[in-house]
């Protein structure tokens, strides 16, 4: 196990800022993620966290800053990169006429992936994420959980050191929720993991640390029990006193809010 002084940063976010036109999806955001740490990332809907996320992954180009994943730069060297990262956004990359069983060997394949080395992985992902029993199901057939699970068992299939999950259980009911909360302790303990999440009982239950962003602005970067102590013992009142709007005027909403796709588009056409 890597001990706390030997950690790495395998996440870095170093002023990343993403800005529509006038609005600021996010503003120099700042934080690590050390080796083998699970960090949280906690705020409201439209707060700045799936572009954030976009950033640090590479699928969308910060305004200003740098995402550096396992010390790579992920605008100059997202190749590299991307080998150490297994990414879930919020709606997985999902063939819904194909089974999980083809879903994954096509993935497999698409990573380079070959004969044992192909077999063995699959298998190890299938075992993680619990998939033997619909393997041969299409995947439009599915629960959400288990399209959810399908959706986790791609980002591991390379067998990356580094998983930035958004939202993984969001929709799902609370028995599916146990059931990616039991996989989430499992890939806690060879992984780091940034995960996006509503659920504070999940932030409680897992997190080594809390990063919070509101309205495109970090607000709070610290230890659960930090957060906890931030709402007088009640991560609940933490999150509403942290995230509260401050808007007076229509005008203030143009500051930051997560970019809506007509947004994205016309900033991606000029």
């Amino acid at each position: 196990m890597t001990q706390p002084n030997d950690r790495r940063p395998m996440i870095e976010a170093d002023g990343l800022s993403k800005f529509y036109g006038p609005f600021a999806a996010s503003r120099d955001i700042n934080f690590s993620v050390m080796q083998g740490e699970l960090v949280a990332f906690l705020g409201p809907n439209g707060a700045g966290k799936s572009t954030t996320m976009k950033m640090l992954t590479g699928y969308i180009a910060p305004s200003e800053g740098e995402a550096r994943i396992a010390g790579f730069n992920m605008m100059e060297d997202r190749i590299e990169g991307s080998k150490h990262l297994g990414y879930l956004p919020e709606s997985g990359p999902l063939y819904m006429e194909m089974t999980p069983a083809g879903m994954l060997d096509f993935f497999a394949e698409a990573r380079g992936l070959t004969g044992a080395k192909k077999r063995d992985r699959i298998e190890a992902v299938v075992d993680i994420c619990d998939l033997s029993s619909v393997m041969f199901k299409a995947i439009s057939k599915l629960s959400k959980g288990f399209k959810q699970r399908v959706g986790m068992s791609q980002a591991l299939l390379h067998d990356p050191d580094v998983l930035i999950l958004d939202e993984p259980t969001a929709g799902l009911d609370p028995n599916q929720i146990r059931g990616v909360r039991a996989t989430m302790r499992r890939l806690a303990e060879t992984k780091t993991i940034l995960l996006s999440t509503h659920i504070l009982q999940e932030v409680e239950a897992m997190a080594d640390r809390v990063v919070m962003i509101n309205e495109g602005r970090m607000v709070f970067s610290g230890d659960v029990q930090s957060l906890s102590t931030a709402g007088d013992g009640d991560l609940n009142e933490a999150f509403h006193r942290l995230t509260a709007s401050k808007k007076k005027t229509g005008d203030d909403d143009q500051d930051s809010a997560e970019p809506t796709p007509s947004q994205e588009s016309k900033a991606e056409a000029s």
